[in-house]
């Protein structure tokens, strides 16, 4: 039988152990804040802020939002972040990407006090991440961590395929992963468009994260029988559906389902993880600037 992964279950006990912490820095005078920043009028990116702020209502941090022209300078979204920087109730900050084409996406990045980097991705951040000494760990690789930790999936020793290379999850991924450390020590293979005979990796693998951007790319084909298999991915696809479209992973799941010993779904894994990590770093990052012992869950 194949254990299926419910992520959003697993997120809901995150919540609980999230609002819980904000009980104690209330009983200490203290409303952890997070505040989402969004330039221009991206559908999808409207769509991921709303539902970050409903996850603040849920736990009880102070969502703060604040949207930024879509044809402002990087300057005026630079300075956006540095007023942010300076409020006191803003523990933790989130520039949504994508930014517009005439943004640098990396000098606004750059910009975001370390303290309060929610994605954990200031150049900071990811060096402490690098060290095995992580302040904050991006939201997307802890939350698969979590996920593969609660199905009983043993890192120490597994050998771990990583297919996609991107600074948001597969390369900050595989530093977790590999780190000396509970829930590492694992022997980690990153593997990326120019990798030769994917398949013949994918195959040798205790552990396959797909995180390609790709709809549907790693199938039962590629494993082999009790491989625990995380999906990452999440792409919408033409369906005949009241909505036109379905959102599938970058797994094959029926296909995939028949080999892996454990499987997360494309909706309801990784997804539902990624943002209770967000409010985990928005707790964590109120901790360090507090001084206010808050348990983490």
């Amino acid at each position: 039988m194949t254990d299926v992964i419910d992520g959003n279950a697993l997120a809901d006990e995150i919540f609980d152990g999230v609002a819980a912490a904000v009980d104690e820095f209330e009983a200490e005078g203290v409303t952890p804040g997070l505040a989402t920043v969004i330039m221009g009028e991206d559908p999808a990116s409207q769509t991921y802020v709303n539902m970050k702020h409903r996850d603040c209502e849920q736990v009880g941090v102070n969502g703060i939002h604040v949207e930024v022209d879509g044809d402002a300078s990087q300057d005026e979204l630079v300075a956006t972040v540095e007023d942010l920087n300076d409020r006191e109730d803003v523990h933790a900050i989130l520039v949504q990407t994508p930014l517009p084409d005439h943004v640098d996406e990396r000098e606004v990045m750059n910009a975001i006090d370390p303290m309060k980097d929610a994605d954990g991705f200031h150049p900071e951040n990811v060096g402490r991440l690098v060290a095995g000494e992580a302040r904050f760990k991006p939201c997307t690789p802890h939350g698969v961590q979590r996920m593969l930790a609660h199905a009983g999936v043993e890192t120490e020793g597994a050998d771990v395929v990583i297919v996609g290379r991107s600074n948001i999850v597969g390369k900050p991924l595989a530093n977790l992963l590999v780190q000396k450390a509970d829930d590492g020590n694992a022997t980690v293979t990153v593997c990326h468009s120019r990798t030769n005979d994917l398949e013949a990796k994918t195959k040798a693998a205790d552990v396959v994260v797909a995180a390609a951007g790709v709809p549907e790319f790693v199938t039962g084909d590629m494993l082999t029988d009790g491989t625990a298999v995380i999906d990452v991915g999440i792409n919408r696809v033409d369906a005949d559906t009241e909505k036109g479209y379905e959102l599938v992973g970058d797994v094959e799941f029926e296909s995939a389902s028949e080999k892996a010993s454990v499987i997360s779904p494309v909706p309801g894994g990784v997804g539902p993880m990624t943002r209770a990590m967000l409010q985990y770093n928005t707790v964590k990052a109120t901790r360090l600037q507090t001084g206010i012992d808050a348990t983490l869950p």
